[in-house]
């Protein structure tokens, strides 16, 4: 019996899964990290052995499928896991991956939100139980999503309608918790990285001290938020589990 794992999807190398793979392994769930964005018929795992799908961040768009055709399969896996109720998880690129395969609209920002800036919650999930009306957020992004029909909104800026959302088994979310303060300085070594926040008008330095600020509230929330995931995920496996087991061939009795 092949042991079920967390499918992780990544785009570029910097924007890794961060604390959401710290999550899945303080509690001992297998992941295999992919990036399948530049392939027409990615190799992915049999669906029935992946416990979880998380699609983390990167600089194309979500709907980019002629330069990246793997984003639509992407999509595809995104909207099979949530029909199956699989745990799904996006991360910025990932979110509007997410939104989009459920059939939201994409269009560009009305400008770019790099850096932290507050966003407010709208409404509470489980995932947001501990989360304040309104907290200073890390995010990296030009595009923005619409909300999916049928989806609970959880957060929200003015220039970004749709910051965080629910939709079934799924979990979006346009801003980035997963990122702690090794992976921030990752981050700030790309050079592609540091113009984008340059353009914004930041500065490496005004970063460093800005979440040097916040993240000792951050990272408990994003623990929370990850740590939720890694559980669902699990209980997920676990149920893959006792199905593998009851369809496995009984041993024939001897009299």
């Amino acid at each position: 019996m092949t042991q079920s794992q967390v499918l992780i999807l990544q785009h570029v190398p910097w924007e890794k899964p961060g604390r959401i793979a710290t999550a899945l392994d303080e509690i001992g769930l297998n992941y295999q990290i992919l990036n399948i964005a530049d392939k027409k018929k990615p190799d992915l795992p049999a669906f029935d052995e992946v416990a979880g799908v998380v699609i983390m961040g990167g600089p194309m768009g979500a709907t980019d499928y002629d330069k990246y055709p793997g984003l639509k399969a992407e999509a595809k896996l995104a909207r099979a896991a949530i029909a199956v109720n699989k745990p799904v998880l996006g991360v910025c690129l990932g979110h509007q991956i997410i939104a989009t395969a459920l059939g939201a609209k994409l269009h560009k920002g009305e400008a770019p939100e790099i850096g932290f800036a507050p966003i407010k919650r709208v409404d509470k999930h489980d995932y947001f139980s501990m989360w304040d009306k309104q907290i200073n957020v890390l995010h990296w992004h030009n595009d923005v999503v619409g909300l999916p029909e049928g989806a609970q909104l959880l957060a929200r800026t003015t220039n970004t309608k749709v910051q965080a959302f629910r939709a079934g088994s799924a979990l979006g979310l346009q801003f980035h918790l997963e990122v702690s303060s090794a992976l921030l300085e990752e981050w700030l070594e790309e050079s592609s990285m540091v113009k984008d926040l340059k353009a914004a008008g930041g500065s490496k330095s005004q970063l460093r001290e800005d979440f040097a600020q916040y993240n000792p509230l951050l990272h408990p929330l994003a623990d929370q938020v990850f740590t939720g995931f890694a559980a669902r995920c699990n209980s997920y496996a676990r149920a893959l589990a006792r199905r593998d087991e009851e369809n496995r061939p009984k041993d024939p009795v001897i009299c």
